[in-house]
């Protein structure tokens, strides 16, 4: 219990002081300008700092095998020039006012995101604005970051726990784009030319896609009054159809990837509900009774009673479509099959046996108290307001998810537990034993 305890404290003392705070929660102000662009605001005197976030309804989740990573190759090479400023003097810019710039494209939205001192707000709008709506795609830079993308591919793909894991996510998800990884393959990185890259950024930048949230000491009033100087041009787009996503096919078996590695990786995944889905919360908690710290059940019981896991968690993400729970554990080789044995007799147990009342009590902590840690900058909490009202879900998301958590009961745990926990699907990595 020694071990336990000092996890499930820092998840308590999170919580007490998300409680303290939540009465002085700065308010946040919510406006659509004329031409469909969102903007969001949430005033925070607490700091001298502000931090942006300016998201795009792209990513992965609106790609496909022939054009898998373009919108975070885009995005990179947004950052290296514009109409005005060329990679250096952008850089240059943002380091002037104290504060940093960067881009990506994720999953479910693509983000252009900045911090600065607060009272350089202004400024960081402009460059932001500058990197979304003024980018040229330099040639030479193109190239520069065409080699930085393939060596992150290689490294991800020559990480035994990364390699494994993006391994689930192809055979759980099948034809469906969460298969994909964001920073896609080595054969569409090589082949994307600028005109592709040019034609993605003007298919994908249009405003009623694209939320700005704002956190800090700001004016609210004006950072919406030169939101709308700066994007307010912003044409809509001709409503095209959304095209028809094939639904996932997990394989529901189990695969063995051999290669030289220090430790065997064994990762076991399940399909589950969408973050609108009434069932999901439970499931979130259903994910930390397994694998939420030092109190979740493969911690505890492979970890701790029988030694056979250096590395144990469960990770799930929010996702617009189907989600998936994804339980996985590193171990010596010599230990892969009681392990593997291991982690599936716990998946099986949670169907079986329904979570105690102090399981039930100390997982709903841990996804609050997780949810209230991770957004305790303005970097993150302009992220998450951001997010989720790019992806539909609404800024105010973790709030209401925050009741909803509260508000699961055992029985709710116990029927995701019956619904979701069947059929696994199985990859482990298995290190090659050297020749003699």
């Amino acid at each position: 219990m020694s071990r336990i305890a000092p996890s499930f404290a820092a998840v308590l003392l999170a919580l007490g002081l998300a409680a303290a705070a939540q009465a002085q929660e700065p308010a946040i102000s919510r406006q659509v300008l004329p031409n469909g662009l969102t903007v969001l605001v949430r005033e925070d005197a607490a700091a001298g700092v502000v931090a942006m976030s300016l998201q795009v309804r792209a990513g992965s989740r609106f790609e496909s095998p022939t054009n898998t990573g373009i919108t975070n190759f885009l995005h990179r090479v947004m950052l290296r020039g514009t109409s005005k400023r060329t990679a250096v003097q952008i850089a240059t810019s943002y380091e002037d006012i104290g504060g940093l710039l960067d881009a990506s494209g994720e999953v479910e939205a693509a983000e252009v995101r900045g911090q600065a001192l607060a009272r350089h707000w202004e400024t960081l709008l402009g460059l932001i604005a500058e990197v979304a709506l003024e980018a040229t795609l330099p040639a030479d830079e193109i190239e520069k970051e065409r080699r930085l993308l393939l060596g992150q591919i290689k490294a991800r793909a020559d990480a035994p726990f990364s390699l494994t894991f993006d391994t689930m996510l192809r055979d759980l998800y099948g034809a469906h784009p969460y298969a994909l990884q964001n920073l896609g393959r080595r054969e569409t990185i090589e082949r994307f030319t600028r005109d592709d890259l040019l034609a993605h950024y003007r298919a994908i930048y249009h405003p009623e896609r694209m939320v700005l949230a704002v956190s800090g000491e700001v004016p609210r009033d004006r950072v919406v009054r030169a939101a709308e100087r700066l994007f307010g041009r912003m044409a809509r787009a001709t409503a095209t159809p959304a095209e028809a996503v094939p639904a996932p096919s997990p394989k529901g078996d189990r695969r063995v990837i051999t290669l030289p590695a220090q430790q065997a990786q064994i990762v076991v995944g399940y399909l589950v509900p969408s973050l609108r889905d009434p069932l999901y919360p439970a499931v979130r908690v259903l994910a930390a009774t397994l694998g939420g710290g030092m109190a979740g059940r493969l911690f505890v019981e492979l970890r701790d009673r029988r030694g056979l896991a250096y590395s144990t968690g469960v990770a799930t993400q929010f996702r617009t479509g189907p989600g998936a729970l994804i339980a996985y554990l590193g171990t010596a080789p010599a230990n892969a099959a009681a392990a593997e044995a291991g982690v599936l007799s716990e998946l099986e147990r949670a169907r079986a046996t329904p979570a105690t009342a102090d399981e039930l009590a100390r997982a709903k902590a841990y996804v609050r108290g997780q949810l209230s840690m991770d957004r305790r900058t303005n970097a993150r909490q302009a992220w998450y307001l951001a997010y989720f009202e790019v992806i539909g879900a609404g800024w105010d998301f973790p709030e209401r998810f925050g009741r909803a958590i509260e508000a699961v009961t055992a029985a709710d745990v116990a029927r995701a537990a019956e619904r979701y926990l069947t059929q696994p699907t199985v990859v482990v990595l298995q290190p090659a034993t050297p020749q003699q």
